[in-house]
C-alpha cells in the first residue's frame, strides 16, 4: 500500500489479518442408519396396510360389519386373521418409518418395544410348539373339524379348506375322507333330504388328472356311497390332512428353520438400528445443548 507525505510517495506495509476459516460442524446422528430403517419400514408399513384392507374388504363382502354374528368362530376366521396381521403389521411400520424420519426418539422406542414383544412372543410360541406338540396337534385337529362343519357357510373358509386340500398338502378331511360326514351337505344321511353332494367330498379331494384344464367340480360325488363302482384311491386323495402336514413339516423342516431364523436375526437387527439411531438423536441434542 502506498501513502502520499508532502508530495512523497512512500510505502507502508499494513499488518495482515488472519483469514479465520469455519469448520462444519457433522450430525451425530447417521443418515445411513437412518434411512435404512425409514426405507425398510415404508415397505413394511404398505405390506401391512395392504394386508389390512385384504382383511377388511372382505368381511365387508360377507357384510359382517352389520352383521357380526355371521361368524361362527371369530379365532378361526381367515379375514378377522387378516385384520390382525395387517393392523399390528401397520402399527409396527409406521411406528419405525416416521420415528426414523423425524428422529423421533418417543417413535422409535415404541418401535423397538413392539419388535421386542412380537420377537418374545415368536420364541415363546416356538418353545411351547415344541414341548406341547399333542396339544397343538388336538388344537389343530378342533379347528380343522370346525372348518367343515361350516364349509358351505363362510366363503373364505371354503376357499381356505380348498386350497390345504387341493394345492398345498394334497388331502382329503383330516385322517381321511370320512370326516366330511360332519358336514350337513356331504353327510350319508343328506341323502334323504335330497342333496346331491350326500356320500361324496368336495372338488379339492380329487386327485389332479394330467393336461386337466378345467376340474370337475363333480369328481366327488358318490365317492363314499355303499357299493361304489370305481376304485376310490384314484379319484380322490385319501391321505388325511393331519398326516399330510406332519410329513410336509419333516420334509421342509431345514426350510423352515432357516426361515424362522432369518425372522428372528432381521427382528434383532431392526431393535439394535432403532437403539443406536436413538442413541445418535440424543448425543446430537446433547450437543445443541
Amino acid at each position: 500500500m502506498y501513502i502520499i507525505i508532502k508530495g512523497r510517495k512512500m510505502a507502508v506495509s499494513l499488518p495482515t489479518v488472519p483469514v479465520r476459516k469455519y469448520r462444519r460442524e457433522t450430525s451425530e446422528v447417521s443418515s445411513c442408519l437412518k434411512y435404512m430403517i425409514f426405507g425398510f419400514n415404508v415397505l413394511f408399513w404398505l405390506l401391512g396396510l395392504g394386508i389390512l384392507t385384504i382383511g377388511v374388504w372382505a368381511w365387508s363382502e360377507k357384510d359382517i360389519f352389520n352383521n357380526l354374528g355371521k361368524v361362527a368362530n371369530v379365532a378361526l376366521d381367515p379375514a378377522f386373521i387378516l385384520i390382525c396381521i395387517g393392523t399390528v403389521t401397520f402399527i409396527i411400520g409406521f411406528t419405525g418409518c416416521v420415528g426414523a424420519l423425524r428422529e423421533n426418539t418417543c417413535l422409535l422406542a415404541t418401535y423397538a418395544i413392539f419388535l421386542s414383544v412380537l420377537l418374545l412372543f415368536e420364541m415363546t410360541a416356538g418353545i411351547l410348539g415344541f414341548i406341547f406338540k399333542d396339544w397343538i396337534k388336538s388344537q389343530a385337529t378342533i379347528g380343522f373339524q370346525t372348518f367343515i362343519i361350516h364349509y358351505r357357510e363362510d366363503p373364505d373358509q371354503q376357499n381356505l379348506i380348498d386350497w390345504i386340500q387341493e394345492d398345498w398338502l394334497q388331502c382329503c378331511g383330516i385322517e381321511g375322507p370320512k370326516d366330511w360326514d360332519r358336514n350337513n351337505y356331504f353327510n350319508c344321511s343328506s341323502r334323504d333330504v335330497g342333496s346331491r353332494e350326500a356320500c361324496g367330498v368336495p372338488f379339492s379331494c380329487c386327485k389332479r388328472k394330467p393336461n386337466e384344464i378345467i376340474k370337475n367340480k363333480q369328481c366327488g360325488y358318490d365317492v363314499r356311497k355303499p357299493g361304489f363302482n370305481y376304485d376310490v384311491s384314484k379319484i380322490i386323495n385319501e391321505k388325511g390332512c393331519l398326516e399330510a402336514t406332519e410329513e410336509w413339516i419333516e420334509r421342509n423342516m431345514i426350510s423352515l428353520a432357516t426361515c424362522s431364523f432369518v425372522v428372528l436375526f432381521l427382528q434383532i437387527l431392526g431393535i439394535c438400528f432403532a437403539q443406536n439411531l436413538r442413541a445418535d438423536i440424543f448425543a446430537q441434542k446433547a450437543k445443541w445443548h
